[in-house]
């Protein structure tokens, strides 16, 4: 890497007609995050001295979505406010990048781009003062060709509508990505005209000013040509985001996880899983999570921001969040936990099952249709079918606390605060509302009766 500072400039004014949408393109997201967002964390990893992104349509929208940014302190926000091409969207952040610093302009529409590949173009900048970031491509049509002089060397760039035939027949692009000293750079871009098919100041037109002062110019392919993908289009944003999900359901195969079907499975954020676990189709998991080894995910769950331990099941149609389960547990189908769900080891969660802010230790089994929210409860209880903790009063959240070794008898409602201690038994169809000492049978419901002589309704014709 250069010892110059190094700057990084994002274009991201452009409004993205094609996109259809009164959202600015560059917040339009690819795994959950914005296309703006991959990019400035892509860059971040350079550890530069400043980014500075260049916002126009939708200005306050763009800046008000990064307010809240881990590193918002590094990002500095330059207005374009008359649209008037690329160079002179560059030539406004110049004024607040030191003189003796290498500039790396990039475009807020190419997500996949990676941070060793941007490492490699400001490493160019020891032996030349302009380095591109070209590819190959099969159709080159609507994109910038790369022109070359006799001896192979780059010669300038030229924009589709301003092309010749021969031009277009170029299969090398320019992908928009450009790094240059800052001093040579601002040289160039006080000589870039608008003499051209779309009347704007193009950045690309300091390659070929650099060519003719004979600077030498640097050009790499990235590793692959999908790094480049630009997004100009809702289609090109959904090709772009199964691109990426391809590539992290490679990294979990790769590092020993089974995907029955990579097309089927999506990735949004910081996700890390253990080797021989094994994920069906339509499995979705957001991050931070954290899935352990020899874990078995079913179809069509949804696990986001959580922990889950070694060994776990989780069965179809379940949706945890914010949740940590523990080694062994057991989970589904039709299950959902809530934030601030705690499952200790081999705790069991049935089907249409609901938790919130629920903590269970060890053992601990709720199988069937119930509801336990602001609770702990001990190891070994065993809650019945259509049980429910009832935490809230219309008003305020009310806690339940349940001993180890507990039998919740089903139907039964649980009124908080309320405790039952160690080995209790609520009997079924209760409702309790006060304390349950240990190991003592609690029964709250009506006395049965019978009636003689009664005669069910008949429906009148």
């Amino acid at each position: 890497m250069s010892q110059k500072p190094l700057h990084i400039v994002i274009l991201a004014a452009g409004k993205g007609s094609r996109m259809r949408s009164d959202l600015p393109k560059v917040l339009h997201q690819v795994a959950g995050k914005s296309l703006l967002n991959h990019v400035i964390d892509s860059s971040l990893k350079l550890n530069p001295a400043k980014i500075h992104v260049v916002v126009g349509h939708g200005k306050d929208l763009v800046v008000d979505a990064f307010a809240d940014h881990l590193s918002v302190e590094r990002l500095s926000w330059v207005e374009q406010a008359q649209q008037l091409g690329t160079g002179h969207a560059v030539s406004q952040a110049l004024p607040d990048i030191e003189s003796n610093a290498n500039v790396l302009i990039l475009t807020a529409d190419v997500p996949l781009i990676k941070t060793s590949t941007l490492s490699a173009m400001v490493d160019l900048m020891e032996s030349c003062p302009l380095a591109l970031l070209t590819a190959i491509v099969e159709d080159p049509f609507g994109l910038g060709r790369i022109t070359r002089d006799d001896s192979n060397a780059v010669s300038g760039i030229v924009e589709q509508k301003d092309a010749n035939a021969e031009q277009r027949t170029i299969t090398e692009i320019n992908s928009g990505i450009i790094c240059a000293h800052r001093d040579q750079l601002e040289r160039w871009l006080d000589l870039v005209g608008d003499n051209n098919a779309q009347n704007e100041f193009y950045l690309t037109d300091v390659v070929g000013l650099a060519y003719e002062a004979g600077n030498p110019i640097a050009a790499m392919h990235p590793d692959h040509n999908s790094e480049v993908n630009g997004i100009n289009s809702r289609v090109q944003l959904a090709e772009v985001e199964r691109l990426y999900q391809r590539g992290q359901a490679e990294r979990l195969m790769n590092a020993g996880v089974t995907i029955i079907d990579p097309s089927r499975l999506d990735i949004r954020g910081d996700v890390e899983i253990g080797q021989d676990t094994i994920i069906d189709v339509n499995v979705v998991i957001n991050g931070p999570t954290r899935i352990g080894s020899n874990v078995t995910i079913a179809p069509n769950c949804v696990i986001s921001d959580s922990v889950i331990a070694d060994n776990v099941t989780v069965h179809p149609n379940t949706v945890i969040e914010n949740s940590d389960l523990g080694v062994g547990a057991n989970v589904g189908p039709f299950a959902r936990l809530r934030p601030g769900t705690t499952l200790g080891k081999n705790v069991k969660i049935g089907n249409f099952v609901e938790t919130k802010n629920a903590q269970l230790d060890a053992g601990a089994k709720v199988n069937h249709l119930s509801y336990v929210g602001d609770a702990s409860v001990g190891s070994n209880t065993n809650i019945g079918a259509g049980v429910i903790t009832c935490n809230y009063d219309g008003a305020n959240k009310h806690k339940t606390t349940i001993g180890k070794d507990v039998f919740v008898g089903s139907d039964s409602q649980l009124v908080a605060p309320v405790e039952i201690e160690d080995g209790a038994t609520i009997g079924a169809g209760s409702t309790i509302t006060a304390k349950v000492e240990a190991n003592k049978l609690a029964i709250s419901r009506g006395k049965q009766r019978q009636i003689d002589g009664w005669k069910r309704p008949t429906k009148a014709r």
